[in-house]
């Protein structure tokens, strides 16, 4: 699948009244969880998981591979489902739509990770950084201290 299926019109039509759903690229490397500062609305200037919309017909785990190799220009093997995000501030803030992201753990194929136009900086953090979208920041918190207990 290429691009996406509906304009822009009819993405904000269409999600302004139903919820959406995406799926987050919960992508970990041996220097830590990648994040990518976005270039653009929403949400620009915060360090957030890669994510995206799943397109009609799309398999989860086929979008997280899609995501990954468009927001990070790797391939990545996609492992468990780590659970999911809600993000009411997208109506708080004034934004129209309810995303839902389904957050998988993704391991890249590569070490080089190549950006796109959504986002102005990747890095990798052992720890949520300054900046970090609200609802990413408090799962990544719950990832980080789940993992401290079992390791």
């Amino acid at each position: 699948m290429g691009g996406q299926p509906f304009s822009a019109a009819e993405f904000a039509d269409i999600y302004g009244k139903v919820p959406r759903l995406t799926v987050e690229v919960v992508c970990s490397t041996s220097d830590g969880y990648v994040l990518t500062r976005r270039a653009i609305k929403p949400c620009k200037g915060q360090w957030h998981l890669p994510g995206g919309t799943v397109y009609f017909g799309e398999h989860l785990r086929d979008a997280v591979v899609r995501v990954a190799r468009d927001e990070l220009g790797v391939t990545v093997r996609v492992g468990r489902f780590l659970g999911y995000i809600e993000y009411p501030h997208m109506l708080r803030d004034g934004y129209r739509g309810w995303p839902v992201g389904m957050a998988f753990e993704a391991k890249p194929t590569s070490d080089v990770l190549v950006g796109d136009a959504q986002s102005d900086e990747i890095g990798r953090f052992r720890a949520v950084p300054p900046g970090t979208l609200r609802e990413h920041g408090m799962f990544l918190e719950q990832l980080f201290a789940k993992e401290a207990v079992a390791g």
